[in-house]
């Protein structure tokens, strides 16, 4: 007789498929519809915590606490996008922005919870608790669209990065406020404040010296699972040692992705993570969906849904003072108060510590879970007010700022070309910075993961910002050939010691260029033509010897026709076009008209 019952392995697949169904079916729904992928995973837990049974369902904490990894993974990806100097230029708005933000935040939803009769001590964890933004849902929106680097989206994230700092902070806090604090309980948060200030001088060091070394040795292996591998070791090590002084995981992720911002490896070892990073995320946000206590949003659904627009309403009008009084635009502030208004996964954390701590009662707890939860549901909804909020507006120009303009290769003009001729830069470990005028392709190559600086390379002090006086190269690969002749004029004046390559438009383009004194110009399109002729030649059933050899006479001839041309006039080197087929010359005289057609 066959056994239905499932061992408890059987179970851990059922739950896996479980969830890979139900994020299968529901998300592609989701963004059908034009919610977002983040409210379909939610919808997912949700629909898999209801329809299935298990120990998925009756213990999705350790589900959640598992795919935490993904906040952790995503955290590190965005560190490896910003270097030291860049967190440094930014340090107004993480330090005054951000703060500002949680002071204001957490008074604004502090004074409710102290009115309806919670003690000050509880009302004031209440309030900052929920000050805290969810960095894993805000920052999946902002690359979905492609707004990361738009100056809603840097202050956005500024913020986000405060609160992550400020969880320590509240930790010591709800220690403080609990009602066996004592003066020991008082030095041991004090000294934990210092182990985390040294652990992350210790991952500064570690950074700086070591990772570099490292992942060059292990590049020598030749072997990809092992850097992936490594990658990912990085990123555990990180969280590890964060966690063991009292501070989130994914800061230290964070930290670990910001030291590694100046390594060659940087490209490597993000496109390691990266399949990691959307696998983790997508699943910590069904674990948010599956953490949701249905019954006690059951027993309290009038206080959870009167509470949760409220506070988030609260704390979206809080955040758009903050962000107008810090000199955001209109329509920035909107975007900023419009983004933030959920309240975050770290909420969860430090909830739990106050409840254990005696700060918060359990069924306060409860709820207040219930409403963060809730509120991340309402997130991706809420966002869709801005176009009511703001008007529908031309898309917002983007600010020009080249605080991590580093790279010894300098790429002007992102479209096609620039794209493919930026691969083999990256894929030899170049640090490459690149720079074009066209906002909307800014954003778009934000979204596939490409740090791209909003500028016209026209321009003299765009040039000179974004480090053409100490780049190795320029690689001008605008489209129009008016705007690469002034480039190349301006850079020959300005900037002489660096070499420059240019993209030709045509024939005629490509004679002014060598005449004006390049480097190296190339025509867009005559070696994807002539690498097309050889396939075809191929498909005809030429052998793959022969092809090369007739496509390596064209490419002689046409250098030849090209250095007539530019001695010349377009019209020179016409004998170096092949006008007509060319057939083999015969062996021998034929004697017949008979003949000479069996020879052909």
């Amino acid at each position: 007789m066959i056994d239905f019952a499932p061992t408890p392995l059987e179970l851990q697949f059922w739950n896996a498929l479980a969830l890979i169904a139900a994020a299968c079916l529901v998300v592609p729904a989701f963004r059908r519809a034009g919610l977002g992928a983040v409210l379909g995973f939610l919808a997912a837990g949700l629909v898999v915590q209801i329809v299935v049974p298990g120990t998925i369902a009756e213990h999705p904490e350790e589900l959640l606490h598992f795919a935490e990894f993904g906040v952790v993974l995503f955290l590190f990806v965005i560190g490896l996008e910003l270097r030291p100097s860049t967190l440094w230029a930014m340090r107004g708005d993480i330090f005054g922005l951000g703060m500002a933000q949680m002071l204001a935040c957490g008074l604004v939803l502090a004074v409710p919870a102290w009115l309806v009769g919670l003690p000050p001590a509880t009302a004031l964890v209440v309030g900052l608790g929920l000050a805290l933004s969810s960095t894993a849902l805000v920052m999946q929106s902002l690359d979905e669209h492609g707004e990361r680097s738009t100056p809603y989206g840097r202050k956005t994230f500024a913020i986000l990065l405060l609160q992550d700092l400020a969880i320590v902070p509240l930790l010591l806090l709800v220690t403080l406020l609990a009602p066996v604090s004592t003066d020991v309980g008082m030095m041991e948060g004090l000294g934990q404040v210092a182990l985390a200030l040294g652990a992350i001088a210790l991952l500064v060091v570690i950074g700086r010296y070591l990772l570099d070394p490292m992942f060059r040795l292990l590049a020598r292996t030749g072997l990809q699972e092992l850097m992936t591998a490594s990658a990912l070791g990085v990123v555990i090590a990180a969280g590890l040692l964060m966690d063991l002084v009292g501070m989130s995981y994914a800061m230290g992720a964070f930290i670990a992705g910001v030291m590694l911002a100046e390594s060659a490896y940087r490209h490597e070892v993000e496109a390691n993570i990266e399949p990691f990073r959307g696998l983790f995320l997508g699943l910590f946000f069904m674990a948010v969906g599956l953490a949701l206590d249905l019954q006690v949003v059951t027993a309290n659904a009038l206080l959870i849904l009167a509470v949760t627009p409220v506070a988030m309403c609260l704390k979206a009008i809080a955040i758009y003072g903050v962000a107008t009084f810090f000199g955001s635009a209109h329509a920035d502030a909107v975007r900023i108060a419009i983004a933030l208004p959920q309240h975050g996964e770290f909420g969860f954390v430090l909830f739990a510590a106050a409840s254990l701590a005696g700060v918060l009662d359990p069924a306060t707890t409860a709820v207040l879970v219930a409403v963060i939860t809730a509120s991340m549901a309402l997130s991706p909804l809420v966002s869709r007010l801005v176009p009511f909020l703001v008007g529908r507006q031309q898309p917002p120009t983007m600010s020009e700022s080249f605080d991590d303009a580093r790279g010894s290769v300098l790429v002007i003009g992102f479209g096609r070309f620039g794209q493919v001729v930026s691969q083999p830069l990256f894929g030899a470990g170049f640090e490459v910075t690149i720079l074009d005028r066209d906002a909307e392709r800014v954003r778009d190559a934000g979204r596939f993961g490409f740090r791209v600086h909003f500028g016209d390379g026209a321009r003299r002090d765009v040039l000179r910002a974004a480090g053409a006086g100490d780049a190795q190269m320029l690689v001008v690969c605008v489209d129009e050939p008016e705007t690469a002749d002034r480039i190349v004029a301006l850079a020959q004046e300005v900037f002489p010691e660096a070499k420059l390559f240019v993209r030709a438009y045509d024939r005629r383009h490509w004679i002014a260029l060598k005449q004006a004194g390049v480097d190296f110009t190339a025509r867009e399109t005559f070696e994807a033509a002539l690498r097309m002729g050889e396939h075809v030649l191929m498909g005809l059933g030429t052998t793959p010897e022969r092809a090369a050899s007739v496509v390596e006479d064209v490419r002689e001839r046409d250098r030849d026709r090209l250095r007539q041309q530019a001695e010349g006039d377009l019209t020179s080197g016409l004998d170096r076009l092949h006008t007509q087929p060319v057939r083999p010359e015969p062996l021998s005289t034929p004697e017949t008209e008979a003949g000479v057609a069996s020879q052909q």
